[in-house]
């Protein structure tokens, strides 16, 4: 059983009680981007037992760039992410259960997705969601590993519930709507999404391993363009700030009011629309009443309307995202005129 993972059990960091140890652990991806791929990869190669992905969105070719899983087949197949990535992942390691969840992960259900993790890795694209992540895993003590990349720049840091500041205590509120960098505004190279990637892996093995004395401290940034690396000492932090999270124990973010139904997403001209009470589409059926307003192609994951500039995806959970827009009135209109709510 060990041969499959000879050279990691010589590595005095591992050996053989570590790989025991991650052959018994559970580590929930949320997000399958630049950053989810690496570490999707790296994690089921490591030999873990089990891992969950949980994605939102389907492959376009602009992904090919820097979201390794993926190829020019699979945006012919019209797949999601998330089934795409276990796919694959399945040929790279059968002994790893892996699982994909083709669903935005918010208050619903994320006691349902994250309940039997070990570790949680970030791989999303919004602050929103990392949040809600926050939430959950300090309240329920379960570490998770923060990540984000744009341009040459890249961040990671863990979150260690009582040991660590948490991320409320670095970032207090959400940034304001439309004043962060995103990969439209400022691009990104394939490089820095892998190694701040492989910087979370190592770190979420560290944790699964017992190795906490290993771990990194603070806040990691790195630019490779500018061949500039600095660690942001925040451990002193949480002495010092009254944080509304991990000092108050208030987890507004768990609050299903609080969650937006509408979400802007990094890097498209595209906007997400959840269904307010949640849905059981047919897809069949869907594209038969929608086959004389536009272009339509479905399959057993999602649909796909193309009508004028517009191209609106749906899932079966009545999720959609509205492409052609970065304008939240203008995507509501299209949901409402060709979904409904």
């Amino acid at each position: 059983m060990f041969d499959r993972y000879a050279r990691q059990v010589l590595f005095y960091g591992i050996g053989k009680e570590g790989q025991k140890t991650l052959m018994e652990k559970t580590a929930v991806l949320v997000g399958c981007g630049a950053l989810g791929c690496t570490s999707a990869n790296l994690l089921v190669r490591s030999g873990i037992k089990r891992l969950r992905i949980i994605d939102r969105d389907y492959i376009e070719e602009s992904n090919l760039q820097r979201q390794s899983l993926f190829d020019e087949e699979d945006i012919k197949k019209n797949l999601p992410k998330a089934i795409v990535a276990q796919k694959k992942l399945q040929t790279i390691n059968s002994l790893t259960q892996t699982e994909s969840l083709v669903t935005d992960l918010n208050p619903s259900n994320i006691e349902t997705l994250l309940h039997d993790a070990h570790i949680v890795v970030d791989g999303t694209d919004n602050f929103e969601t990392r949040f809600l992540i926050n939430d959950y895993c300090v309240k329920n003590g379960i570490p998770w590993i923060y990540g984000a990349c744009i341009g040459s720049m890249g961040l990671t840091m863990n979150i260690i519930p009582s040991k660590t500041p948490c991320f409320r205590c670095v970032l207090d509120t959400l940034p304001p709507f439309g004043t962060s960098e995103t990969c439209d505004t400022e691009g990104i190279i394939a490089p820095i999404a892998s190694l701040i990637a492989s910087i979370q892996v190592t770190e979420a093995l560290k944790i699964l391993t017992n190795n906490y004395d290993a771990l990194s401290k603070g806040l990691f940034k790195i630019d490779l363009w500018r061949n500039e690396i600095k660690r942001i000492h925040t451990e002193d932090i949480r002495d010092k700030t009254d944080c509304i999270t991990c000092k108050q124990n208030h987890y507004e973010f768990l609050a299903k009011d609080r969650y937006s139904m509408t979400t802007s997403l990094c890097g498209r001209n595209a906007i997400q629309i959840l269904h307010p009470n949640g849905a059981n589409l047919d897809l069949a059926k869907l594209a038969a009443r929608l086959e004389k307003t536009g272009e339509v192609s479905y399959n057993s994951f999602l649909l796909r309307l193309k009508t004028g500039k517009y191209e609106i995806t749906v899932f079966p959970d009545g999720r959609s995202i509205i492409s052609g827009t970065h304008d939240f009135g203008t995507a509501k209109g299209l949901y409402a005129k060709y979904i409904g709510m």
